[in-house]
């Protein structure tokens, strides 16, 4: 009984701290496969597996682009305030009705139809705006989406390395569950064996061999399963990093320990509100939406523009002459029908939203930092006592094997001490791996997600 006491104490010690990365957008757990896959396995460490999801994994994609996009409505928006310059040949040859114009010239004693004759003209427009509160602010809103944009790659790399080590990590853990399972099918068989000779040696009931083969054949099943859950993680691994389909690869680390920063809770929040790029994006888009207002009010206001050209005009080119036009105008508006009045309120709208955006994210800052300090303490104690236990059981495993060799019990003393390895060896392990999320939970929401796996687990190769 004592056996079942210890398993249910770990189940209870480890069932309260389970730090997990949850809620992951869709797109961060796809990735575009490159290449054909090789018959050569390949060797894939930690940091390999990062710089491939970098490249190839589908929101680290979808973010670049976003940059783009935004660069290519930043300029749309600025092509009011540039000069618009274009330029025109052209030839007519015409005959014209002067009294379709008006003029009667057959009452002077010339005729009424003009022509035929060519007219020629080749010529440079330019077209500047002066002053439009509209477009310079349209343009500063873009700008701000700009930078809005490229903070959020910065945000989408950070959760990209955190989701390719974590499920690095969680192959990691799967494999030594595999590894702990294998080893427990090799300890049932050495007990099974044990029973057996005893059994032939009438030293044993032969119920004591059914429970060793049942027990082995029970750790097999584990052993099976195990595998099972190993493969379907690395074929998880493989989409996100983007490797071809049926590319074989094999992990070469063992499961880190990486070491806890060495920071205050006050000290985490002041450094994630003034570097995490998901709250200065909120904060562009704040200005942004500010600018926006700005232009449609300016919308009511005069806007200045400049019209130019110069060119040559004649009937031919070998007889044409070079004239230019200057023209500056103001537009007034008056009444566009409450246009621009709706406008306003729904900038006005935005604008709000962009704010209250901005407040939530700060405010989920806090609460992402103090969770990832809590995860840290908890899943600390829990790797601690996870350890302790393991070293434990193990311990415990050879006395049982030696009490049932001596004939002092019977094997179900045996069989309840394996059942409590197997335990403690898979709260081992995930104890650990939910230690290290919590550190990397912890540089996320710090917004230094890249810098510190990177810096954690070996420099930037």
């Amino acid at each position: 009984m004592r056996f079942l006491l210890i398993a249910f104490l770990l189940l209870a010690s480890t069932a309260s701290a389970q730090p997990r990365l949850t809620n992951v957008p869709a797109p961060f757990l796809g990735g575009v496969p490159t290449g054909t896959a090789s018959a050569t396995p390949l060797n894939l460490t930690i940091l390999d597996t990062i710089n491939r999801a970098l490249q190839h994994n589908l929101a680290m994609l979808n973010a670049e682009e976003a940059v783009g996009r935004a660069r290519g409505e930043r300029w749309t928006a600025m092509a009011d305030l540039l000069p618009n310059i274009d330029g025109y040949v052209n030839e007519t040859r015409q005959v014209i009705n002067l009294a379709a114009f008006g003029f009667n010239p057959a009452q002077f004693g010339f005729p009424n139809i003009v022509g035929p004759f060519n007219v020629f003209d080749a010529r440079v427009r330019v077209s500047q705006s002066i002053f439009d509160a509209h477009a310079l602010n349209s343009a500063r809103a873009e700008s701000h989406n700009v930078a809005a944009a490229e903070h959020m790659v910065k945000s989408a790399r950070d959760l990209v390395v955190l989701v390719s080590a974590n499920l690095y990590l969680q192959a990691l853990a799967a494999r030594s569950r595999t590894d702990s399972a294998r080893a427990q099918v090799q300890t049932a068989e050495a007990v099974f064996q044990q029973a057996s000779n005893l059994k032939e040696n009438g030293l044993v009931a032969g119920i004591d061999v059914v429970r060793a083969d049942v027990q082995l054949g029970t750790e097999r099943q584990r052993l099976t399963a195990a595998q099972n859950d190993f493969e379907k993680a690395k074929l998880q691994l493989a989409r996100v990093i983007g490797l071809p389909p049926g590319q074989v690869f094999e992990l070469v680390e063992e499961l880190p320990y990486v070491p806890l920063p060495d920071m205050t809770l006050d000290a985490a929040l002041e450094r994630a509100y003034q570097v995490r790029p998901d709250y200065l994006a909120a904060l562009e888009r704040v200005q942004a939406a500010e600018a926006t207002r700005r232009a449609v009010s300016g919308e009511l206001l005069p806007a200045v523009r400049l019209h130019a050209d110069y060119g040559t005009l004649g009937l031919t080119p070998a007889d044409s002459h070079y004239t230019y036009g200057i023209t500056g105008a103001v537009t007034v508006p008056i009444f566009d029908g409450g246009r621009t009045r709706g406008r306003l309120a729904e900038a006005d709208v935005d604008l709000r939203n962009r704010r209250a955006e901005a407040e939530d994210l700060k405010a989920r800052i806090y609460y992402d930092v103090k969770s990832a300090f809590l995860d840290l303490q908890a899943s600390g104690d829990q790797l601690q006592v996870a350890t302790r236990a393991r070293d434990l059981a193990s311990q415990q495993l050879v006395q049982a094997r030696d009490r049932f060799t001596a004939g002092v019990t019977n094997n179900v003393e045996v069989v309840q001490a394996q059942e409590a390895v197997a335990l403690a060896s898979e709260q081992y392990i995930g104890a650990l791996y939910s230690y290290n999320v919590a550190k990397g939970l912890l540089a996320l929401g710090l917004g230094i997600g890249e810098e510190a796996t990177r810096q954690l687990l070996g420099g930037a190769r």
